[in-house]
């Protein structure tokens, strides 16, 4: 098993010494959680770590991940291959709009050169979107969105407000701004991942680096992949070399995995990595952790793959009840229209991909049995005779998330 693993790790990085591989681990990690790093960004003082280990990082990506990574002197650019249709991979602030204002804003920088008014880029936007036959409406919502576009590639280090504010926009009119572009970065913020082939192509010709890509991906991008959500080919290869795999990541990112039989949990230890951090504060994110218990206890039988099914009523009745228990524990804002609090429960529910939806209502993922939380208190007001207010969940028996120790 030794020998295995070691030949699956690149040669570079077993050549290093553990200070060394350490390092280059540490690097991987900030490029994982920011693709596009730069000087003066968001941990933009690792770049000369990172072009020092360069050539190890770039085989470390291809071979392990089959991404393609470029390394200069002030910036690095990680190219990762898309997540697919995933909804909680979005960015926060950009609505649809922002996100169709930022692709025709990109679009228009190609063609303006190193500097331009706010003005006259607002206008070739604006040509751009009539050449795509989008309409666009000049109203406080549409440059809000426009705003919060430039904002992101701010963020991003693609341009700066060299002179005034793209804020403008929004407040008075007629406000001016000189923006400078940095040609490198919207560069490679364009270009893609035609150099490295794609796991398709890699089947196709009957290389098992495209599964081996396409499995490991989901591990270092997703805090649990569940064997029924991947193909045939995929689970078995899975199965096959996961404590191989719990090596590898742990060597080459710093991650540790927990394997278990519905799946392969991984998690940091630092939670750099980590993008929604659960239990937290809160209404919304203290009533989801209570509620899970009671879900997870519904008449419903588990399916085949370890997934409940619950109904959006189950969720709300849920939360009702711990509304009317612990009245006085709950932000009266937030539990004010239970419609919407049941919503904010599903929506973090989806984002921490404990549920997925189906057909035939949601589905609650098997990890959720790693949060069985009990009552510090009992319930501000007496709880329904023969119903106890947070009832016990089930034993999840040998399953995702048991405590490493049981049989």
């Amino acid at each position: 098993m030794r020998a295995d693993t070691r030949s699956r790790v690149p040669a570079a990085l077993t050549e290093l010494s553990d200070i060394d591989a350490a390092n280059v681990a540490r690097c991987a990690k900030v490029l994982l959680r920011h693709p596009l790093l730069r000087v003066g960004g968001p941990d933009g003082d690792l770049l000369p770590l990172v072009y020092r280990h360069r050539v190890t990082l770039q085989e470390m990506f291809a071979a392990l991940l089959g991404y393609r990574l470029v390394v200069e002197r002030r910036f690095a650019r990680l190219h990762k291959v898309g997540a697919g249709d995933d909804p909680t991979r979005g960015e926060a602030g950009l609505t649809p709009r922002a996100y169709a204002h930022l692709c025709l804003t990109m679009a228009a920088l190609t063609g303006v050169g190193r500097q331009v008014l706010l003005s006259r880029l607002v206008a070739d936007i604006r040509s751009t979107a009539a050449e795509a036959g989008i309409d666009l409406v000049d109203d406080l919502a549409d440059r809000r969105a426009l705003t919060a576009a430039l904002r992101h590639l701010i963020g991003l280090g693609v341009i700066t407000e060299t002179d005034g504010s793209v804020a403008g926009l929004v407040g008075e009119s007629g406000a001016e701004a000189l923006i400078t572009i940095h040609t490198d970065l919207l560069g490679q913020l364009l270009s893609g991942t035609s150099d490295a082939p794609s796991a398709a192509a890699l089947i196709a010709s009957g290389s098992g680096a495209g599964v081996e890509h396409s499995v490991r991906r989901k591990l270092v991008e997703n805090p649990v992949t569940l064997h029924s959500d991947l193909s045939a080919e995929e689970a078995d290869w899975l199965r096959r070399g996961q404590r191989r795999e719990s090596v590898l990541l742990e060597r080459c990112f710093g991650l540790v995995t927990e394997i278990r039989a519905e799946g392969v949990a991984v998690t940091d230890p630092e939670e750099y990595l980590t993008d929604v951090v659960f239990p937290s504060t809160g209404t919304v994110a203290r009533i989801t952790l209570l509620a899970l218990p009671e879900l997870l206890a519904t008449e419903a039988a588990p399916r085949p793959d370890g997934r409940v099914p619950v109904t959006t009523r189950d969720v709300r009745e849920t939360c009702v009840r711990l509304i009317e228990d612990y009245p006085a524990a709950w932000s009266r804002q937030a539990t004010d229209n239970v419609d919407d609090l049941v919503d904010a429960v599903l929506d973090l529910l989806l984002r921490l991909t404990l549920i997925a939806e189906s057909p035939e209502g949601w589905l609650l993922s098997p990890a959720a049995h790693r949060w069985l939380p009990l009552p510090d208190d009992t319930p501000a007001t007496r709880a329904t005779p023969g119903r106890s207010a947070v009832p016990e969940a089930p034993e999840p028996g040998w399953s995702l998330f048991d405590e490493e120790g049981s049989p």
